[in-house]
């Protein structure tokens, strides 16, 4: 049987590789790879679970997500991870558990600044991070493809063909890490000079652009574009409601002057708490001013998030971003359970530990910045803000190039699940033909069909 979760990421796991392989490969025996396949659709009510989502957003920006949803069947695939998951909780699955993105769509990669000030490509979303099985993620990258694919006007038979690169990639990248030792898996990344070789002259210049977009888009220039002097000479948000709002009272609970004020640093100072001694002793140096309401992305927009400035001394400044963490849809609505580390780990200090620890899990190299604190009964995980982030515009690239982009996020999806346990299990199970590639595509071209459903069925709604 394939480890429980509780074990998955708390007990030691030695497994030979040829154990691993063996392991994998009896539990085909359990749930055949062509059951991947298997779509067992129940009755479900697309609008019920959107507005269920919905209720706990801040209620002025609901139009404002549902507008950005139903711009395109892609921004709408987007924005429902909990209605796919809530679906993948009725197939069958692999039962394979492996530390997991949760959203592992094509516009959930992309770059940023590690410490060392190099960028690089690697998943950069881990709202809905938690143990899942390892086909969970792939599907959901598999299906973006063909979405994706299929609103940019590409033929059904190029997009399947993209589709299976991206899952031979995702492969043979597991295949590649697992023939490592546990800490080489871990110090290895996938850099983006290694991207640029295996792409096409498209890709290449694709992920030039979209490079020297990254690097211009730091916090400096984002401090430039988001604040101003007011008349006292101190630095403060510019608002552009309804996706810049300065800190209202009303969503502090109704915390007034001074105490605000303080509420505001204590915050600070449990976040502080939270990050390793070095990060700590340069935060040390400022203190937190002012704070904005910021909305961001599709599937995010309308959970608390915001724009958190600190001043130096010397008039220095940086910008962190604080976000709202929630369940992940994986356990919410997909029902699988937790690890006992990260249960507990939330139990103690919100959802906000399991983003940020997953996270660390799953990138390569993560933002030094990350920690996590909880107020007034929700959790926040925090993080620089446009560190150098940036990632591929995908509306009007060539075939080529998408195919390139396709490959690249499926082999550091392939990266990622490697640090997991049971990653030479997933290749037991996998195995050699063709087997589970067929069932993975199968399942997605239908998925994308019924989001494609979906996406009409939400259209025909005054939101």
């Amino acid at each position: 049987m394939p480890l429980d979760a509780p074990d998955l990421l708390t007990e030691r796991a030695h497994f030979s590789r040829a154990e691993a392989r063996e392991l994998g490969k009896s539990l085909r025996r359990v749930v055949a790879r062509s059951e991947l396949a298997e779509r067992r659709p129940a009755e479900r009510d697309v609008i019920a679970h959107l507005r269920e989502q919905n209720a706990t957003r801040v209620p002025e920006l609901v139009p404002l997500r549902m507008q950005r949803m139903l711009a395109s069947p892609f921004a709408f695939y987007r924005g429902t991870a909990g209605l796919m998951a809530l679906d993948l909780g009725r197939d069958p699955h692999s039962g394979i558990l492996v530390a997991s993105c949760g959203d592992a769509h094509i516009s959930n990669f992309g770059f940023y600044a590690s410490p060392e000030r190099q960028l690089v490509f690697d998943l950069n979303d881990f709202d809905e991070a938690a143990v899942a099985p390892w086909e969970w993620d792939l599907k959901r990258l598999v299906t973006s493809v063909v979405v994706g694919g299929r609103e940019a006007g590409y033929a059904e038979r190029d997009i399947e063909g993209v589709a299976r690169r991206a899952i031979a990639s995702y492969v043979s990248v597991l295949r590649r890490m697992v023939r490592l030792s546990p800490s080489d898996r871990y110090f290895l990344h996938l850099n983006v000079q290694s991207a640029r070789r295996q792409m096409s002259r498209d890709g290449r210049r694709v992920l030039r652009d979209a490079l020297a977009a990254a690097e211009r888009r730091t916090s400096a220039r984002a401090i430039r574009r988001t604040t101003e002097r007011d008349a006292d000479g101190k630095v403060r948000f510019v608002e552009n409601p309804p996706t810049m709002v300065r800190f209202r009272l009303d969503e502090a609970e109704h915390v007034a002057g001074a105490e605000r004020a303080e509420s505001v640093h204590a915050l600070f100072a449990q976040y502080r708490d939270t990050v390793s001694i070095d990060i700590d002793t340069v935060l040390a140096q400022y203190e937190p001013t002012d704070l904005a309401r910021r909305v961001v992305g599709v599937g995010s927009v309308g959970t608390r998030c915001y724009l958190q400035l600190l001043q130096g001394a010397d008039e220095d400044a940086l910008l962190l971003q604080v976000k709202e963490a929630g369940e992940s849809v994986l356990s919410k609505y997909g029902r699988i359970p937790q690890p006992a580390r990260i249960t507990q780990g939330i139990a103690a200090h919100g959802e906000g530990y399991r983003v940020v620890g997953l996270q660390r899990v799953l990138q390569a190299v993560s933002d030094p910045f990350l920690g996590h604190f909880a107020a007034n009964g929700r959790a926040f995980y925090v993080r620089q803000f446009h560190d150098m982030k940036g990632s591929v515009e995908l509306d009007d690239l060539a075939l080529d190039a998408f195919s390139d982009y396709a490959v690249a996020c499926a082999g550091l999806l392939g990266r990622a699940h490697a640090q997991s346990p049971t990653a030479g299990q997933v290749l037991g199970y996998v195995g050699t033909s063709d087997a589970a590639p067929d069932a993975v595509v199968t399942w997605s071209i239908s998925y994308a069909d019924q989001s494609l459903r979906d996406f009409e069925t939400a259209k025909g709604i005054a939101w």
